[in-house]
């Protein structure tokens, strides 16, 4: 089965970090992406530009693009798409054509500062029970 992980932080910390505290951390990183890698366990991978840059599309009909990420509480990531685009319009575009056939969905446009294509992974179906349930001490 297949996980998407999504890393969150504190972009200010993460922005207040110098050039070689930004670098130690990425080696750092970069050491488990090639084992899982080398694993072929690694799916596309990608650092999220600055949320200064994003946008959100929601709304009936062509939706309302507004700056910046302003998901509601109520909503949560259910899934997520990279794309490939030349501009902030085209991208804008693109999420345009999902919503016009996902019209409750609200669309999150960021740019992406990083992405690490990964190894070619299976495509699956929706969810299938975890063979081992979650318990205290097990995060899946």
């Amino acid at each position: 089965m297949l996980y998407a992980i999504l890393a969150y932080h504190v972009e200010e910390v993460v922005a207040s970090w110098s050039q070689e505290q930004d670098a130690t951390l990425m080696a750092d990183l970069h050491q488990v992406h090639d084992r899982l890698h080398q694993e072929g366990r690694l799916g596309p991978a990608a650092r999220l530009g600055a949320t200064d840059r994003a946008c959100t599309l929601r709304g009936p009909d062509a939706g309302l693009v507004i700056d910046g990420p302003f998901a509601e509480t109520k909503e949560q990531l259910l899934g997520f798409y990279v794309v490939d685009c030349a501009t902030r319009a085209a991208a804008i575009a693109a999420a345009r054509d999902l919503h016009r056939v996902n019209p409750t969905a609200v669309y999150e446009i960021r740019p992406i500062s990083l992405y690490l294509p990964g190894a070619p992974l299976p495509i699956t179906e929706a969810a299938i029970e975890d063979v081992e349930p979650a318990s205290p001490g097990n995060d899946g």
